[in-house]
């Protein structure tokens, strides 16, 4: 079978595997050996299958193999900047770790694939400007795929954003999960984003930092929570 894949991260199994955890079009969340060690075909292994590379191989699933193997590896797509600039790197850290912790089981979703492949040559091709804003950009239309997209025809001026029913609201709600009306309105503002304006959407550092974790707060809430990803930290000090 062929597989298309978009690499989410490699965990060390032993001192000759490494396991892949990729989305495919073909199967949905899946595991595969990859050869480890210092040797060029194991070097070759590891350039390919960098957080969010899209990459492409021969497998042959079976009944009851929950790691599958790997032949004929080649990149899928060709990334020009995304592993060569920091900052683009980085975010392909941050999302993919978003990604390994949201697409978990399931059927394969074909649709979500493409998603990944179409957002993955954005990042490629941003600008400074547009890198600054994509991973926000990135997990809002993320939302729209994973079901839990808030409902901005909602949103009227001076309300507030129940988070808990993904809705705006004129009155606040009885819990605590809603945000002030200023944040509320910039949550809206944010609904608006995308892929070819966020480079007109200006922030500053801590901004930016305010608008991620309120959105990894509200995905905490709807889907899976978010409190323990490890590139979080260095992503609030690049952006």
């Amino acid at each position: 079978m062929n597989l298309h894949l978009v690499a989410l991260r490699t965990t060390k199994y032993s001192d000759t595997q490494t396991i892949l955890t990729a989305y495919s079009r073909e199967l949905g969340r899946v595991s595969l050996a990859m050869p480890a060690g210092k040797g060029k075909s194991s070097a070759r292994m590891k350039a390919l299958a960098m957080p969010l590379s899209v990459i492409e191989c021969v497998s042959e699933p079976r009944p009851g193999r929950e790691i599958l193997s790997m032949r004929q590896v080649q990149q899928g797509v060709a990334l020009k900047s995304l592993h060569s600039d920091p900052v683009k790197q980085m975010i392909a850290m941050f999302l993919s770790e978003v990604l390994a912790v949201t697409l978990q089981g399931g059927d394969p979703d074909e649709a979500m694939f493409d998603f990944l492949v179409a957002c993955i040559e954005v990042l490629d091709k941003a600008d400074a400007a547009g890198t600054a804003n994509f991973h926000i950009c990135f997990l809002f239309n993320l939302a729209r795929h994973l079901g839990i997209e808030p409902d901005a025809s909602t949103y009227t001026e001076g309300s507030v954003f129940d988070m808990a029913d993904g809705r705006w609201r004129r009155s606040m709600p009885l819990h605590r999960n809603f945000l002030a009306t200023a944040d509320s309105e910039i949550a809206y503002r944010l609904s608006r984003m995308t892929f070819s304006n966020m480079h007109r959407f200006r922030f500053n550092r801590r901004e930016r930092n305010a608008i991620v974790d309120g959105i990894l707060g509200y995905y905490s809430l709807h889907y899976v929570s978010m409190r323990h990803l490890r590139s979080l930290d260095i992503l609030r000090m690049m952006l």
